[in-house]
């Protein structure tokens, strides 16, 4: 079999595996990626074209719809120009320690994520993020550090989801749903 046909079964392989942690366990067996570290999680079930173009550090967690982006094909709209032969454009994604990317951002390609980084959902990674930062926007920019994130975080209690809809209501100044 062709290395492309292989690669190409391989992502709908992956593609069809419903369970996150199954999907997660599968793509470390199968060495999708040109490495992953330890406590590594993919939740979304498209992998790139060049995943041998993607490393993971250690504890990264990646949330549904993320899009790892490691080329572009401008060459062949610029190849019809008649201006010259221009090459296919690809590079590389390095994700750091302790690293959450929220859903459905997109990361391009000749990024390093720092250590310590939250990423928010929807944000588009266009440049380096330093580590100890939380990140958003389109395109991304800091927006805070990830020490304060962790603080807000802890002070968030868990409770059961009735209980969720009353501080909802409270917090919007709604006494029920109706109103």
């Amino acid at each position: 079999m062709k290395k492309y046909t292989k690669k190409q079964l391989t992502r709908l392989r992956v593609a069809l595996i419903f369970e996150s942690q199954k999907r997660t366990k599968y793509i470390k067996k199968h060495k999708i990626f040109e490495s992953v570290g330890d406590n590594f999680f993919f939740q979304p079930r498209i992998i790139p074209s060049d995943p041998e173009l993607i490393k993971f550090h250690n504890n990264v967690s990646v949330a549904s719809g993320v899009t790892f982006i490691t080329h572009d094909i401008a060459h062949t709209v610029l190849n019809n120009l008649g201006m010259g032969c221009f090459s296919y454009n690809y590079g590389c994604i390095e994700v750091m320690d302790n690293v959450f990317i929220g859903a459905n951002s997109t990361i391009l390609p000749n990024i390093r994520i720092g250590s310590n980084v939250i990423i928010a959902a929807g944000s588009v990674i266009t440049k380096d993020v330093p580590s100890n930062s939380v990140v958003a926007g389109v395109p991304a920019k800091v927006i805070g550090t990830f020490d304060e994130y962790v603080e807000k975080r802890q002070n968030i209690a868990s409770y059961p989801i009735e209980e969720a809809w009353n501080k909802f209501y409270k917090e919007k100044g709604v006494l029920n749903e109706q109103d």
